[in-house]
């Protein structure tokens, strides 16, 4: 009986450990998709120009819009220039504007697109397919006086 109850808790254990490793592998993947769309326009910029980049990352359903995982434009100011999902911020400057618990994470974006020219940032932000606030990382690059986007949910 003894021997059963270890078997059990064996087995619950390795469940749950399974179940954390798939959410694990789910983000990375979801991180390297993000990464993935973003290099995707920045070809898509140099081999199109700025105008026509812009034209086709607001695309919904485009080829920059892939769900939950979609490209997202800022100038140098973190004026969003293209948008998917949201058309209503094209052309609003979001430098002041935090996230849920106050980080001002557009201005890491622009920061270190001016100085490295890409990296990542964490922030929460709402969800356009689950309509909630959730945590997310962004992978951007500087092109031009652009900066492409694109993130993951966590």
């Amino acid at each position: 009986m003894k021997r059963m109850g270890s078997v059990m808790l064996c087995t619950i254990f390795f469940s749950l450990a399974c179940f954390v490793m798939a959410g694990y592998v789910q983000a990375a993947g979801n991180t390297a998709e993000a990464k993935a769309l973003v290099d995707k326009a920045v070809s898509y910029a140099k081999a199109n120009g700025k105008d026509n980049t812009v034209a086709e990352i607001s695309k919904p359903k485009g080829q920059f819009d892939k769900g939950e995982l979609y490209v997202f434009a800022y100038d140098m100011t973190a004026t969003v220039i293209a948008h998917p999902k949201n058309p209503k911020i094209i052309g609003k400057n979001l430098l002041e504007v935090p996230d849920p618990d106050g980080k001002f994470f557009r201005k890491d974006v622009i920061s270190q697109a001016k100085t490295k020219g890409n990296g990542w940032v964490d922030y929460k932000y709402l969800n356009p397919e689950t309509k909630k606030i959730e945590p997310k990382t962004t992978y951007f690059v500087r092109s031009g006086d652009m900066i492409l986007c694109a993130g993951a949910y966590k």
